[in-house]
């Protein structure tokens, strides 16, 4: 099958060759038109998505939804780049500007092709009325809030805990590496602080919610990704391998696009975010290169003291500021322009003012000075001809903080990229005064930050975990005292180890490798437990003696017994009896609530783990975990009867990739996916963290395995499909390939490709 376009902005034809996984192939004679191209393919495959991406980032929802998305788009504009673009532009390095241009470009061409043949719209824009819009190059660059940061959520946590319930219960509720004491900076007044001090940060970085709540939605945490790569000193063919899998929401459309571009300036082909420019992991026939989050703290809370008689002003400097006001107006569907103020400090968005407590916040947040629009840095790094090229290109990537692995013939290792900011006399942990006692001084980035080339075990891998240290040589000073639990980067480390033969199929293994740590570890301490009430005792035979290895999958009754007993039973006991000497026995149901983390999102099982450990020593600590197994068991199965198929995990851990759609109150039936079994946990290499009904929300819907040198032999997969057009064949046809473990194969040759043709597209620039 064969279609024709004509294509405005490009210079000269270009083939698009479709695999039959609808991978797009774009074969361009400059670098110009295969940007061009892929701006027009990602806007053919995914245009609502990408619509929606802009209109969230650039505050311009209440245009086509209404006034309820008024103080959304508020919000959102708070946080966009507001500085020069010129800078901007020259911080990336030569030609992103232009690429920008090419992209963006492409897009237009395609939105003005549905102008034309409106047919070729996607049903998401009838639903909801409205037609897309044209981009502009510095759309691109501007928006910042698809990003993943959240340090200044966890900076307000920590400071609310340590107020209301003290140092011992701030230990309680999450680990901080490396391990010290909280120094409450000097000058911070802790009463003034509330948990809605950021829910103006918090609509602007949370995802489109079109169900039409006035709850304020809590934006997505960056907890957790995978990648390693493997030295060919330990694979069977002599040839490195390199391994990611980024865990982001999961959902339809896909978070990533993949993408194939070919021209005489570079051959890469991997994946990105749609609405950006490039390849951020992948290859490009010399390198190949992959990306998990490295915390970097770029975010603080400053906190001001409001004039007594001038609420516009705060104390800064040893005198009164005055706060900035923008006004600007913005497009209502179904009304009159609406003007809305942002407000903004010294060190940047206003996001909440309190005249009554005499107090003001704002957020500092790196990721809004030039250069850091997050991801558009790897249209430099994807073009490097081997990998010194590579690393030195990474010098000048800012945001977000990101673990970088690389391979290519001759070497391979880690880069920890990214801007950290220098803090003088404090380390992140807490909000600080914004009277100017409290500034940064620069950043740290490239060379100073840790790195590995060739690493003597023979592979590196990173799952966002405090990994610092392993560097040799590096100078340490604080990126962020906020890392993810360890235990998804130990069960790697113990599988690469293990052997010195592996395969990309091997490798395409372990990215599904469902044995949980924590539950292997929990299972150590129970092997002494006994019980003499009876649900505990049958609890402890499902679990115990060498009955279950902690593999959770989702035909076991295991896992689902597990789950519920450690993290709806367990963790609450353990915290309720460490408590009671900590606040006293009148204030620990409060305390127990304060700490458990949101039943809809992912917790830090460190600390149920310690606690569980030191209960383990002492009758009543037994005692108490026995009673807390025993319920759980005698729970499940007055709901569910004994052990059985109603207990299988995948009956209660499930995926269903909807669409945003789905949240209507009257959704189209395409919108709301399908119900799929998932093995894993939170805790799992394959992380499929849970909200409270079971439903994953978040974990790999894309991985990649490469084949460093044997290109073609590579595989990847991309669910639900690479097309958001639920009338396109590719919209779902890789969900019960990501649901089995499989992937497809990522061809790269120009052979390999034209035996696997599925459909062209030509396209021509206008006529002259």
């Amino acid at each position: 099958m064969e279609h024709t376009h004509v294509v405005d902005g490009l210079d000269r034809p270009v083939e698009v060759v479709y695999d039959p996984w609808g991978v797009p192939h774009v074969r361009a004679r400059s670098a110009h038109d295969a940007f061009v191209a892929q701006g027009f393919t990602a806007a053919r495959d995914r245009l609502f998505q990408l619509d929606l991406w802009r209109r969230r980032g650039l505050g311009l929802l209440s245009e086509v939804l209404g006034e309820r998305y008024l103080e959304r788009d508020r919000a959102a504009r708070l946080f966009l780049y507001r500085g020069d673009m010129a800078a901007e532009w020259a911080s990336y390095g030569e030609d992103v500007h232009a690429t920008a241009v090419s992209f963006t470009a492409g897009i237009n061409a395609y939105v003005a092709l549905t102008e034309r043949e409106p047919g070729l719209l996607g049903p998401e824009f009838g639903a909801l009325g409205y037609r897309p819009s044209r981009w502009r190059p510095e759309d691109l660059a501007r928006v910042r809030s698809h990003g993943l940061y959240a340090n200044v959520e966890k900076e307000l946590a920590r400071a609310l805990t340590l107020r209301d319930l003290g140092p011992e219960a701030e230990d309680l509720r999450a680990v901080r590496e490396p391990e010290g004491p909280l120094r409450v900076p000097e000058g911070l007044d802790l009463d003034v602080l509330h948990p809605g001090v950021l829910d103006v940060y918090r609509l602007a970085c949370a995802p489109v919610d079109l169900s039409g709540s006035a709850t304020v939605p809590v934006p997505p945490e960056p907890d957790g990704s995978n990648n390693w790569v493997i030295g060919g000193e330990r694979t069977a063919t002599g040839r490195p391998i390199l391994a990611n899998d980024p865990h982001r929401a999961v959902g339809s459309p896909a978070l990533r696009y993949l993408t194939h571009l070919t021209c005489p300036e570079f051959d890469v082909i991997g994946a990105g975010e749609p609405a950006l420019p490039g390849v951020s992991i992948g290859h490009n026939g010399h390198v190949a290169f992959g990306l998990t989050i490295f915390p970097i703290d770029q975010e603080d809370l400053y906190v001001y003291e409001l004039h007594p008689d001038d609420p516009g002003r705060y104390r800064h400097g040893g005198g009164w500021s005055s706060v900035e006001t923008v006004t600007e107006r913005v497009p209502v569907r179904g009304g009159p322009d609406r003007e809305v103020g942002l407000e903004f400090t010294v060190h940047g968005p206003l996001v909440r003012s309190d005249p009554e407590s005499g107090a003001a916040f704002a957020v500092r947040a790196a990721w809004l000075e030039p250069g850091m629009a997050p991801y558009l840095g790897s249209v430099r790094y994807m073009r490097a001809p081997d990998h010194q090229a590579f690393r030195d290109a990474l010098r000048v990537w800012g945001s977000p903080g990101e673990n970088q692995v690389y391979a290519d013939a001759r070497g391979y290792g880690w880069v920890a990229a990214g801007r950290v900011p220098v803090r003088p006399n404090w380390d992140g942990t807490l909000p600080v005064p914004g009277d100017g006692s409290h500034e940064w001084a620069g950043y740290r980035s490239g060379t100073d930050l840790p790195a590995v080339h060739r690493p003597e075990q023979g592979w590196f891998a990173s799952a966002n975990e405090y990994n610092t240290h392993r560097a040799p040589g590096w100078k340490p000073f604080t990126v962020t005292r906020d890392w993810a639990a360890p235990q998804r980067y130990e069960r790697l480390a113990d599988e690469l180890s293990a052997r010195s033969d592996w395969t990309v199929e091997a490798v395409a293994r372990l990215q599904h490798d469902h044995v949980s740590p924590v539950a292997r570890a929990t299972l150590a301490v129970l092997a002494d437990l006994r019980a003499d009430d009876p649900w505990a005792a049958r609890a402890l035979r499902l679990l115990g003696d060498g009955a279950w290895d902690g593999t959770m999958a989702v035909d076991l009754s295991q896992p689902t017994l597990f789950e519920h007993w450690f993290s709806q039973r367990l963790r609450p006991a353990l915290l309720r009896e460490r408590l009671r000497d900590l606040v006293g026995p009148e204030r620990v149901g409060e305390a127990v609530r304060a700490l458990l983390p949101d039943p809809d999102r992912a917790a830090d099982p460190r600390v149920t783990l310690r606690l569980l450990e030191e209960a383990a020593r002492d009758r009543r600590g037994r005692a108490l975990v026995a009673r807390s197994l025993g319920a759980a068991y005698q729970d499940l199965d007055g709901r569910f009867g004994p052990p059985g198929p109603a207990w299988h995990w995948g009956e209660h851990h499930f995926a269903r990739l909807d669409h945003p759609l789905a949240a209507l109150p009257d959704p189209p039936a395409w919108a709301r996916g399908r119900r799929v079994p998932r093995p894993g946990s939170g805790d799992t290499v394959d992380l499929t963290a849970a909200d409270s009904t079971g439903r994953q929300y978040h974990g790999a819907s894309f991985r990649i395995v490469v084949d460093v040198g044997d290109w073609d032999r590579s595989l990847a997969v991309n669910a639900p499909g690479q097309s958001g057009d639920p009338r396109s064949p590719h919209h779902d046809d890789l969900t019960d390939l990501w649901a089995s473990g499989g992937h497809f194969p990522l061809l790269y040759s120009r052979a390999a490709v034209d035996r696997h043709r599925a459909l062209t597209l030509r396209l021509f620039p206008p006529a002259r």
